[in-house]
């Protein structure tokens, strides 16, 4: 792990490896990486958490025994829109370990879509004192990155736009009220300042990196008509990201699923690198933004990790290196996750696979 070589890839800075970072949940997987640390000692433990891992040793061992050196990190302020206003519960599935975190969903609060189309968010949730929440985010994330000093420890926004309505309405209402696209964009606009107020803020601390987080389009592509993007969402990223370029930030845009159609929006609207899922394909930003912006992410996808072969695992990152080697920006990551049902032994074998054939040069 190693900070010098994150923070020179956010820098687009010539590194003696591939940067690396991870999304993990694998409890299974801490367990074994912890086991190997008490055998090897004390001299062998680690200084720093991992990226989405759990707090203390564990997270610490899977940080030092995986060499993070990014942990993807996003915070929306102190205090929850659940306790502000009106949300969704949409439940969840069973995604971690015994299934933990199973969440039967629950009746909306709003009563149908011209209930949505009306909401402001803004007015629901409120706009917390400036200077309180810069202090906020600055604490927060100088504790952080100091606690991870070998990693660096992002800023971040998660509910930026449409995940905010995601958030607020659920997918069903969400869908109904887009049909209706002008008083939608109006709606889609109190999210924007929303977001806008927390991203002043953020912008007026110390952290170098920022990761603007919205989850703006489905597994297939875009869910709304291309146009509507480019004209409703797409230039209020700008807005968005100038605040944050104009005080010296590294922008980094996330989404999961298949965005490739607006992967050009998205660098001409500000954004320094892109973050995202196998589903996007990576032959075309590597040939595109390999040489100006951060990638990161890989061919390797979570579900060759769980139903593949260790052929199949090592195919995913041969096909990923020569892409790879192209960019002064490259980050390795599994895009979409390794969850508890990943064998721990595919996940093993995907990093010692990966460790040996990282170098440069």
């Amino acid at each position: 792990m190693s900070y010098a070589i994150g923070l020179d890839t956010i820098h687009l800075r010539a590194t003696p490896r591939l940067a690396h970072t991870e999304y993990c949940s694998n409890d299974a997987l801490f367990r074994a990486l912890h086991v190997r640390e008490a055998k090897a000692g004390p001299a062998e433990q680690t200084t720093s958490a991992a990226t989405e891992a759990p707090a203390g040793q564990t997270a610490r061992t899977f940080a030092q025994a995986w060499d993070i050196d990014f942990c993807w990190s996003a915070n929306d302020g102190p205090v929850p829109w659940s306790q502000r206003g009106r949300v969704t519960d949409m439940g969840h599935a069973d995604f971690l370990e015994g299934g933990v975190d199973r969440r039967l969903p629950k009746a909306s609060p709003f009563a149908d879509a011209q209930e949505v189309l009306v909401f402001d968010a803004v007015r629901e949730y409120g706009l917390p004192g400036a200077a309180e929440l810069t202090r906020y985010y600055q604490e927060t994330w100088t504790r952080n990155q100091q606690a991870r000093p070998e990693e660096v420890f992002t800023a971040g926004y998660y509910k930026t736009i449409i995940s905010g309505a995601i958030e607020a309405f659920g997918w069903d209402l969400l869908l109904e009220a887009a049909a209706e696209q002008a008083r939608f964009e109006r709606v889609l606009d109190s999210f924007f300042r929303l977001s806008l107020h927390h991203f002043r803020a953020w912008a007026a601390t110390s952290a170098p990196v920022f990761i603007c987080h919205d989850d703006f389009v489905w597994s297939e592509g875009p869910f709304m008509h291309p146009d509507f993007y480019r004209r409703a969402i797409i230039p209020r990223y700008r807005e968005l990201w100038a605040v944050l370029k104009k005080a010296g930030k590294t922008v980094l845009f996330c989404s999961d699923a298949n965005w490739i159609t607006f992967l050009d929006d998205i660098a001409d609207a500000g954004a320094d690198g892109f973050i995202f899922e196998p589903m996007m394909p990576l032959d075309p930003v590597v040939e595109r933004y390999g040489q100006t912006h951060v990638i990161i992410g890989s061919k390797v996808d979570t579900r060759t990790l769980t139903f593949g072969t260790t052929a199949q695992i090592a195919a995913e990152i041969d096909a990923t290196l020569p892409l790879a080697w192209k960019c002064p920006g490259f980050m390795f990551a599994v895009g979409n996750h390794i969850p508890s049902n990943v064998p721990v032994a595919n996940a093993l074998f995907y990093f010692n696979y990966l460790q040996q054939r990282w170098r440069r040069g």
